[in-house]
């Protein structure tokens, strides 16, 4: 019993650390009538017409669930669909599907490398890539973030068999992006695997919004891109795409989080097939969105906020303050606006901000809002 009460006390004083810290979590219920500005639906996808009843259909001809592990009986035809049409919208040849983005990246990155290789990663990272290097016995490295003369000075003294170098597209906190045309130049230089995380970029970057690799020109060049079916394209699950099959091969003969798993639900599958198709027909949507991002960038830069420069759909403004950024957001929240409060370990300790996520449902008269709300809170301090 005293071993029962030592682990409840335990569990019982980190919590009541993280409350007098301001880094305590808990789910909240959102309302669908507020103003979203935290969630990943860019593209307002997963209430489109088209995508429900894309899951609908799925659903109808396949069943609520997968009813097995890709491997044994739960890889269907609409998931080969699926598949074959992200091929296709992506231009590479082999490819997987997986229940998550995190599974994804912890499949990549806990079986491709071996021990004879370096990753070179940038410092800013999806957590899902950074806990499973953490827990890897591979070298890996973290260059500063977006420095890519730093990388090419690590790419220059590896002697290693193989050396990985992983970026996300747009950063998930930051809202930033590498210049991917220097990584495809170095990448020729230096003749590295490059793994891109494209979870962020799919649906709002590109010609056909494939991504921002579409968009410079470069996606023949990236050995490995993830890819995920939720945020722009409304659904769930991720993919892992590729123009080498032993990738492909090797991460389906490996990766447990492939292997032991039930697989995707048919009605996520479908949803997702369907959002593609809305995403590669309305090229307004993607166009409106930046432009949004750029005015509300611009604003927000005039009243005196601190921002990341970008021109993603991803704004954050720095605070460094958890308290702070907990008391903004509540102020928000009460206004009907839902704002995300980041705070550590999300972001590192005076990096604390308030992330603002954009979609296309936000109107004119919404932002207008937006920024008045901004400015009021300005003339408060």
């Amino acid at each position: 019993m005293k071993n029962q009460e030592l682990f409840y006390s335990r569990l019982r004083k980190d919590l009541s650390s993280r409350r007098e810290n301001n880094l305590y979590r808990e789910t909240r219920t959102v309302s669908e009538s507020l103003i979203d500005l935290s969630s990943n639906d860019y593209l307002q996808l997963r209430t489109h017409p088209a995508v429900i009843e894309g899951a609908r259909i799925a659903t109808e001809s396949y069943g609520a669930g997968s009813g097995a592990s890709p491997l044994l009986t739960g890889f269907k035809p609409c998931h080969e669909a699926l598949l074959n049409k992200i091929l296709v919208w992506k231009n590479k040849k082999f490819g997987m599907l997986f229940n998550t983005g995190f599974m994804a990246n912890q499949a990549i990155f806990t079986h491709l490398p071996q021990k004879n290789d370096l990753i070179l990663a940038d410092r800013l990272i999806h957590h899902s890539i950074a806990q499973t290097l953490a827990r890897s016995p591979v070298r890996f490295k973290r260059y500063p973030h977006l420095d890519l003369h730093h990388l090419e000075r690590e790419l220059g003294k590896a002697q290693y068999d193989t050396v990985f170098v992983v970026t996300e597209s747009i950063f998930s906190m930051d809202g930033d992006y590498p210049d991917l045309k220097h990584l495809a130049s170095l990448k020729e230089k230096y003749n590295f695997i490059w793994i891109l995380d494209e979870a962020h970029g799919v649906g709002v970057y590109g010609e056909t919004g494939a991504g921002l690799a579409e968009e410079m020109g470069v996606g023949s060049m990236v050995d490995v891109v993830v890819g995920t079916l939720g945020k722009a394209l409304g659904s769930m699950g991720a993919y892992v795409i590729s123009d080498h099959q032993e990738i492909i091969e090797y991460l389906t003969n490996t990766s447990g989080e492939y292997i032991f798993s039930t697989f995707l639900c048919p009605s996520a599958v479908g949803a997702a097939h369907s959002a593609i198709d809305c995403v590669i027909e309305d090229k307004e949507k993607r166009h409106l969105l930046r432009e949004n991002a750029i005015v509300l960038r611009q604003e927000l830069t005039r009243m005196g906020y601190n921002l990341i420069d970008s021109d993603s759909q991803i704004v954050p403004i720095i605070l460094g303050d958890a308290g702070l950024a907990l008391k903004m957001s509540d102020y928000f929240y009460q206004e009907g606006i839902r704002i995300g409060a980041i705070r550590f370990p999300t972001v590192p300790k005076g990096k604390e901000r308030l992330r603002l996520s954009l979609h296309s449902g936000i109107s004119a008269e919404q932002i207008s809002i937006i920024l008045k709300l901004f400015q009021q809170w300005k003339s408060k301090i």
